[in-house]
């Protein structure tokens, strides 16, 4: 039996919720203006800017998914081992470093250090920050802290895509080179952070004795990466979570600007016009979502966002059909802005799925899987999107990208029969709740 669903103020949201979870959103605007500032122009700057060719484009912008995909299980294991907190302020001090380098990248080899410096702590980066903020938010409040911050995250990436779009010329690479510094300053404030108002939060949880353990959760002591393979829960998030990388994020910052710079003719400026739209869409609709999914299935949501990521899709082909024009610009916008849409669905979900199903002492493992699947799309896509695009088959990408909608959609229906109702957001009355526990 399922509990009415209310809609909790968000005002409560921010009473209840613990000064450390407070202080980790606090940076968030300010961190993602940097990304939103080079975010879009990934592929421009390399490929315009620095010369390299497109194949070899998509080659590069893949090599942080291959690192990823090799420190990601150590990693993981780290954070169980000695807490996500101090693996988190070496994550953020590698990635401000890292920025640096790309900013002075002007040949084949630096690109490939400086993807593989973006790739090591990229890689730590995602299990390693939501294994802290598993750890400090109660499981009632995570799916709408996730929303929350991917509020603040879209609104800092927003206005550094529109600041980004007005500042950068390909004709004057110094622009991009201030960009990309301007990044790697605005690491300081979740450094500093890290290191000052969080300096006692370990975000390590302790083993649990063998008769405190929920019946069906993970028990070894020295998990391995198999044993939570074994669980049958985990593998259709897993398989979902692969799947909406390599058709979402995994072409939002490489595949998706590619086909709009060859195949529809989008200029710099208009690509970070459509960012910003996006962002807009995700800061004035996401805190609505909110207050209407609490309670909801997460898997019909994220049937909801394959849906809405198709026809953000069907937009972007369409605007390949008109390039160069006002109307292709237009459409590229919509496509990012549908898009943003989608999101919306999508990131207050998977992720609360993940840590709900996680026993908290194993936080570290199940975080670094879920990271895997992403990196191992992230991977695929941008050399897929490369060759597609390059070899002007934007037709083919379209139609690959409208078919990985229809897999998303069959795979959350599918986890749905497998994952426990409260990891699927479904609440549960207090006598359901009582006749379960007698």
């Amino acid at each position: 039996m399922t509990a009415p669903t209310t809609r909790v103020p968000l005002s409560a949201f921010w009473h209840d919720l613990p000064v450390p979870a407070r202080w980790m959103l606090s940076t968030i605007v300010v961190d993602f203006f940097g990304n939103g500032l080079v975010l879009p122009f990934s592929v421009v700057y390399l490929h315009e800017v620095r010369g390299f060719a497109l194949s070899l484009v998509g080659v590069l912008l893949a090599i942080p998914a291959l690192v990823g995909i090799v420190v990601v299980g150590p990693g993981g294991a780290l954070v169980d081992r000695i807490g996500a907190r101090p693996v988190m302020t070496v994550v953020v001090a590698g990635q401000l470093v890292t920025l640096v380098v790309w900013a002075t990248t002007a040949t084949v080899p630096q690109a490939v250090v400086a993807t593989v410096l973006q790739g090591l702590f990229n890689g730590l980066a995602w299990p390693t920050v939501n294994a802290l903020i598993a750890s400090l938010v109660p499981s009632g409040l995570r799916q709408r802290y996730f929303g929350v911050n991917f509020t603040l995250l879209n609104l800092g990436i927003g206005v550094g895509g529109v600041v980004g779009g007005l500042l950068v010329d390909v004709h004057r690479p110094g622009t991009f080179v201030a960009l990309y510094l301007v990044d790697a300053a605005t690491f300081l404030a979740p450094l500093a952070v890290l290191l000052g108002p969080l300096r006692h939060v370990s975000g390590k949880a302790p083993t649990p004795a063998a008769d405190a353990v929920t019946p069906g959760a993970v028990v070894a002591d020295a998990a391995t990466y198999r044993t939570l393979l074994r669980d049958p829960r985990l593998l259709p998030i897993l398989a979902l979570g692969f799947v909406t990388a390599f058709i979402g994020y995994g072409q939002l910052s490489s595949g998706i600007p590619a086909f709009a710079r060859a195949a529809s003719g989008i200029s710099t400026q208009a690509l970070g016009w459509a960012f910003a739209a996006n962002t807009a869409v995700i800061v004035v609709l996401q805190l609505v979502v909110l207050q209407r999914i609490e309670g909801r299935r997460r898997t019909r949501l994220l049937c909801v966002m394959a849906a809405v990521w198709g026809v953000s899709f069907v937009c972007l082909g369409a605007s390949s059909l008109v390039p160069g024009t006002v109307s292709a610009a237009l459409l590229f916008g919509a496509c990012a802005s549908v898009f943003g849409l989608g999101e919306t669905f999508f990131q207050p979900t998977l992720p609360a799925m993940v840590n709900d199903l996680a026993p908290d002492h194993l936080r570290g493992r199940y975080n670094a899987m879920s990271s895997l699947v992403f990196q191992v799309a992230s991977v695929v896509a941008p050399a897929c999107a490369g060759f597609l695009v390059g070899h002007g088959l934007a037709g083919g990408y379209v139609v690959l990208l409208l078919v990985g909608c229809l897999a998303a959609a069959g795979l959350a229906l599918l986890a749905e029969r497998r994952v426990p109702p409260e990891v699927n957001g479904v609440r549960r009355s207090p006598a359901a709740s009582g006749a379960t526990t007698r």
